[in-house]
């Protein structure tokens, strides 16, 4: 797969068992790659991220250029595990999103990834599952996030309430009640953006260092969080909407950031941030917005009735690219 983050691909073979259903899933890992972008194709799938010229023509050279990338993603699985290609089951590609507007416009919206699943095909001989979201859309869905039913296998507990916090280029949530002890289905399962992950911090950061993301937060630690601003960004209407709901680089992209700095959407000279703050400060800004909207998603919709368990009692944390646990 290939998130919002833009990092690149990874890939991960496993291994799923056939436990009963009241059971926990288990999920052995057989192995793992990652393939960064290379710089050019980040920038073109960011460009593509908003209108612009001759789109129809990039759009579907980049999506072939996805799927060779997937394909050598799949190739360095296979070399590590001597599996043959006969042997996978499936792939399972979502493909990159570009452009994610659910529910608006005409009522139903869309969201739109970039992929080739076919060429993948043709380029590993798999059989390839692709176009997740585009039916939860159609069904007035939002089609996003998609890891929520993941979490509710492998993570729901069968005594306490879970929230699983996934930091992405965009942070998602997924509330779960406990699982039941017996077969029948039934316990709760919430899942929504909770608003910016990393996207904001990578893109600030890539700016004014050079660098892909703040490594262990260190350009943020050296900065103080800008009061005014980080008032001015919690205002966005997004954070106050009740689930299900969805984002993106749509909404959490330069120019939002931008507006907020009463800046152009195209400035990059520190001068142009007001005298008193530095980018060092922006950057820590930032972080907190993160860790705000995120705390403020679980204690706002973390409180889930079922079967006498009211609130949330474990909290995992996992993420995406740039975040290093």
């Amino acid at each position: 797969m290939s998130g919002t983050s833009l990092d690149g691909v990874d890939g991960v073979l496993c291994e799923f068992s056939d436990a009963p259903a009241a059971q926990t899933t288990k999920i052995q890992t057989l192995a793992h790659v990652a393939m960064p972008f290379e710089a050019g194709f980040k920038q073109e799938l960011l460009a593509l991220n908003s209108p612009g010229p001759n789109e129809l023509h990039r759009a579907a050279l980049a999506g072939n250029q996805l799927a060779r990338a997937y394909a050598q993603v799949v190739h360095q699985l296979l070399i590590q595990t001597g599996f043959s290609p006969a042997q996978v089951t499936a792939i399972g590609a979502h493909g990159q999103t570009v452009r994610h507007q659910p529910q608006t416009h005409d009522g139903t919206g869309y969201t739109l990834q970039l992929n080739n699943p076919a060429l993948l095909a043709e380029l590993t001989g798999m059989a390839v599952v692709a176009d997740f979201r585009s039916r939860d859309v159609a069904a007035g869905g939002q089609g996003a996030p998609l890891v929520p039913a993941f979490h509710a296998e492998v993570f729901a507990s069968p005594h306490d309430a879970t929230a699983v916090l996934n930091l992405g280029g965009i942070a998602n949530l997924t509330l779960l009640g406990p699982r039941p002890s017996s077969a029948a289905p039934g316990f709760e399962v919430l899942g929504f953006d909770s608003g910016p992950g990393n996207a904001l911090m990578d893109q600030w950061c890539q700016q004014h260092t050079g660098a892909a993301f703040d490594r262990d937060g260190a350009w943020a630690s050296t900065g103080e969080v800008i009061a005014p601003l980080l008032q001015a960004m919690q205002q966005e209407p997004f954070f106050q909407q009740s689930p299900p709901k969805s984002t993106g680089r749509d909404l959490f992209n330069a120019g939002w950031l931008g507006v907020h700095l009463g800046q152009s959407v195209d400035a990059t000279e520190t001068s142009a941030l007001p005298r008193t703050w530095r980018p060092q400060d922006v950057q820590a800004t930032l972080t907190e917005l993160t860790a705000w909207a995120s705390a403020q998603a679980l204690r706002a919709h973390g409180k889930l009735q079922n079967e006498g368990e009211p609130v949330v009692k474990r909290l995992l944390v996992c993420g995406g690219g740039g975040v290093e646990w």
